[in-house]
């Protein structure tokens, strides 16, 4: 590899965060946080009853029953999984790619990590051979593998990985004793439910299992840091939940008392909440098809995205057009079109990808962004591929990738 930590481009200062939806906070919600601003404090470690029992009755409606006593809430996914990996102890497997912060937090604590292959269909749940063939190669190195992290609804993939593969992944994981962390971020943000079937590893694995979700996936504000883990029954998750207590009490990682209470509000679900979550998903599935048809029109490949807000694009085909801009790896890659976009497009070394791969994650929520009139409208418009700004969006995405798939066709060998 021709480098992998360039100057100003350190892998966890410089790390994407989670795509935004480029859309209007919510009244409601805008209007709880309010209400709450003049609670200067902040939330026990692991979160309130109130916040808790919220989260509980979330869980409850979707097929996972669980105690308050066996939740834990924290400033945002990363603080929970870094408890989690710090309270589990071993090294760390996580699927080639994987959301961009899950490998940073067990560097940080001195652990290996692995990244296991996952299979063409999909991205987020390693290939089930893959991953025995991995556990039995870091322990034949003396290594200590014993946490597994993965993500029916990918980032960064926006796929959702089959019934099927995720119960020979579960069942492999659980056949070499690993514990699973399943971060169920992006789960309520399916861009077609009725045709799509998510099951979590929960349901698959009750006493072995640990759900994350952050809330910045559908429900609250990216800025609003907030997120929930749901522990397993049984005396092991015990001292795993008390376990990762300590190390939440040990950072001082509370959620702020207004965000909580916005929180509790979103977990709850009220008709406002639900009825904005079902709305953006139905814009983003829209944006992030059209987008889809654009790059791989152009002849990139991606895998039709499913869940989320955004899309996972391989510009392989289009090498020749970018060796010829000087493009050779998925650092220029992610320079190269972040600049020609006017949009973030962080390279696939940055989800742990080859760094020789031009991969790149696109995000639909910039292509809706504009001001809030604009965005508000998105909303509510049956046609929102035409409203201007959107469609200027869409337009500059096309007229990139067409420029590209044309100069690869003009660089390409006679035959």
């Amino acid at each position: 590899m021709r480098r992998t930590d360039p100057v100003g481009h350190g892998p966890v200062r410089f790390g994407p965060p989670l795509p935004e939806d480029g859309l209007p906070v919510l009244p409601e919600l805008s209007a709880v946080l309010a209400a709450a601003a003049s609670r200067g404090d902040h939330e026990p470690v692991g979160g309130g009853p109130a916040l808790r029992e919220a989260a509980c009755g979330y869980w409850d409606r979707r097929g996972l029953h669980c105690d308050p006593d066996r939740v834990a809430a924290g400033p945002g996914a990363p603080a929970l999984l870094l408890a989690l990996t710090a309270a589990l102890g071993g090294d760390v497997l996580v699927p080639r790619p994987c959301a961009a912060w899950w490998a940073p937090y067990a560097r940080l604590l001195g652990r290996p990590s692995f990244h296991v292959p996952t299979p063409p269909e999909s991205g987020g749940v390693p290939d089930p051979y893959a991953l025995l063939e991995t556990v039995r190669r870091v322990r034949a190195e003396g290594g200590d593998p014993r946490l597994l992290v993965l993500s029916v609804a990918d980032d960064p993939t926006a796929t959702v990985a089959p019934p099927e593969l995720l119960h020979e992944t579960v069942e492999a994981a659980q056949g070499e004793g690993l514990h699973l962390v399943s971060d169920e971020t992006w789960r309520d943000t399916l861009h077609d439910p009725h045709d799509t079937v998510l099951l979590s590893p929960a349901e698959m694995l009750p006493d072995r299992v640990t759900v994350v979700t952050d809330l910045a996936g559908a429900l609250l504000p990216p800025g609003w840091p907030a997120a929930v883990a749901r522990f397993p029954a049984g005396e092991d998750a015990d001292g795993l939940h008390a376990r990762v207590l300590d190390v939440l009490t040990a950072l001082d990682a509370r959620v702020a008392a207004p965000v909580a209470a916005a929180a509790g509000h979103a977990l709850a679900e009220p008709e406002p909440v639900a009825a904005r979550v079902a709305a953006a998903v139905r814009l983003h599935a829209r944006v992030a098809a059209e987008a889809h048809a654009t790059v791989v029109g152009a002849g990139a490949l991606a895998r039709p995205p499913r869940a989320g807000r955004h899309l996972y694009v391989d510009l392989s085909p289009l090498r020749p057009a970018l060796s010829a801009h000087g493009v050779g790896d998925a650092q220029e890659l992610e320079d190269f079109l972040s600049a020609r976009l006017g949009m973030p497009a962080p390279g696939g070394h940055r989800f742990g990808d080859d760094l020789e791969a031009p991969r790149v994650r696109l995000s639909t929520g910039a292509l809706v962004a504009g001001s809030d009139t604009e965005r508000a409208e998105c909303l509510t418009s049956p046609t929102p591929l035409e409203l201007p700004h959107v469609h200027r969006a869409l337009i500059h995405l096309k007229s990139v990738f067409d420029d590209l798939r044309d100069e690869a066709q003009r660089w390409e060998p006679p035959r």
